[in-house]
């Protein structure tokens, strides 16, 4: 159960002690970090504390202090299944095909040809477990426990599929699932599993239904930000973190473990952007620039705010660098952020960051500009025009200023036409990498122009 009447001061006086106080630490006996990934469901880039929100989030803040801070860190889809696919793999979700929204009743998954995080640690001595959402296929052979986790705890889907079935590994342990207590039992098995694996490197990725919809705070949690059901499914996600964090301070492995904090895609019905423009289900900032934290004391410095463009995908080659694993055989589209985690360097290098909403490439990000090339002719969530859903070409492509206009809302490609073509130019010659049916979408998309006004706008296959 929740502690009523949570002391911060006592936890952080716990934790700063545990830590120092440590005289020899799993690092210094050449042992891999500790590894454990914290994932919300819908988290928007507007709501922590620490990114300017009003809801109380004083233990992500207190991460955020000791560690690094990302201000342009971005998911790979704006949808469940694809950004958890990215993330875990490294690569985007078109290479896996995991492009769309997984349903209870599907027979896929993510293939058994790709490698996650977890495969990736387990030949260094990683013990392994995935608590919470999964949503990369709930038939057997794409759950969790085949893919590289010891052991599973929680619903392989989200919190608004039905039958809304509770898994531990394999073995169905509740149905329906009790949704008010859900976020106190995935924290306790973190705990649990954090308690029981202090004797060898372990990485713990849990992965919490908060706060997607529908909003069940708990009994304890109910009425707790002020900010209605939203904000007070928010601070119990805050809760959450701080008993990982005293769980690990307890446990004197504070010192030897890398935490990272961070979101699926952006807000859905509620949840702030922080003024980025568009919401979960686009390809504006919106959708996909989410938080990110890490915390490594003593190898990251506190307080560091990081501005650089990094990913998802970047977490897989970066832990790996950290574990002393190899990586995986596959081509990996994430990159070694360690030297910004460090303040080495501002800025990894990369190649164009790909924006993607299913098989379609929308836009590409260079630095500070974001070259947007086509869009959907209608909003997700919303009923299908007349004609139906298309994915168009933009009449005239849109380069924004993401440094000085993060809200995309000034389109400066008629003042920059050689960097909008510049980014143009490399989007294509990065689309045959890709699996056939990104090169497919393309060609659809770009053989389409547009008759009728905004609200009624139908596609017209002119090639």
């Amino acid at each position: 159960m929740p502690e009523e009447g949570i002391n911060k001061r006592e936890f952080l006086s716990t934790a700063t002690g545990a830590l120092w106080g440590a005289k020899l630490t799993a690092q210094a006996q050449g042992r891999p970090p500790n590894v454990v990934l914290i994932y919300a469901d819908d988290l928007g880039y507007g709501d922590l504390g620490c990114y300017g929100s009003r809801i109380p989030t004083p233990y992500l803040d207190h991460l955020a202090a000791n560690g690094a801070r990302f201000t342009n860190f971005y998911s790979a889809s704006p949808v469940c299944s694809p950004s958890r696919a990215a993330l875990l793999t490294g690569r985007y979700p078109t290479r896996s095909g995991v492009t769309a929204v997984l349903m209870p009743d599907d027979r896929f998954g993510l293939p058994a040809t790709e490698t996650t995080i977890a495969q990736t640690l387990k030949p260094a001595g990683y013990r392994t477990m995935c608590v919470g959402k999964w949503h990369l296929g709930s038939a057997a052979p794409f759950l969790p426990t085949n893919h590289g986790f010891d052991e599973y705890y929680g619903v392989p889907y989200s919190n608004d599929m039905w039958p809304l079935k509770l898994l531990h590994n394999t073995d169905i342990i509740e149905d329906p699932t009790n949704l008010t207590t859900l976020a106190e039992r995935y924290t306790g098995q973190a705990v649990n599993f954090i308690n029981r694996s202090k004797s060898s490197p372990f990485f713990l990725y849990l992965a919490h239904h908060i706060p997607h919809i529908p909003l069940t705070p708990s009994e304890h949690f109910k009425g707790a930000s002020g900010l209605g059901p939203y904000g007070d499914s928010v601070a119990e996600l805050d809760w959450s973190v701080g008993q990982v964090l005293r769980a690990l301070a307890a446990n004197r492995l504070s010192g030897d473990t890398l935490v990272m904090f961070a979101s699926d895609n952006g807000p859905w019905f509620q949840g702030s952007t922080g003024r980025l423009q568009g919401r979960k289900g686009g390809t504006f900032e919106g959708g996909v620039r989410v938080p990110f934290i890490a915390r490594f004391p003593r190898r990251i410095p506190r307080g560091q705010v990081c501005q650089g463009v990094s990913t998802t995908m970047d977490i897989l080659p970066t832990v790996a660098r950290l574990a002393g694993a190899p990586l995986p055989a596959h081509v990996l589209d994430g990159v070694d952020i360690w030297p910004m985690l460090t303040g080495e360097t501002d800025e990894a290098e990369r190649d164009l960051l790909l924006y993607f909403d299913g098989w379609n490439l929308q836009c590409a990000r260079s630095g500070k500009w974001k070259l947007h090339v086509s869009r959907y002719n209608s909003i997700a969530w919303t009923p299908d025009p007349p004609g139906g859903r298309y994915n168009l070409p933009l009449p005239n492509p849109e380069l924004y200023d993401l440094a000085a206009d993060p809200e995309e809302s000034y389109d400066t490609a008629g003042d920059n036409p050689q960097i909008a073509a510049r980014i143009r130019s490399r989007m294509e010659e990065l689309l045959p990498t890709f699996p056939g049916p990104v090169m497919n979408a393309w060609l659809t998309t770009m053989s389409y122009k547009v008759q009728g006004g905004p609200a009624g706008a139908l596609p017209v296959r002119v090639a």
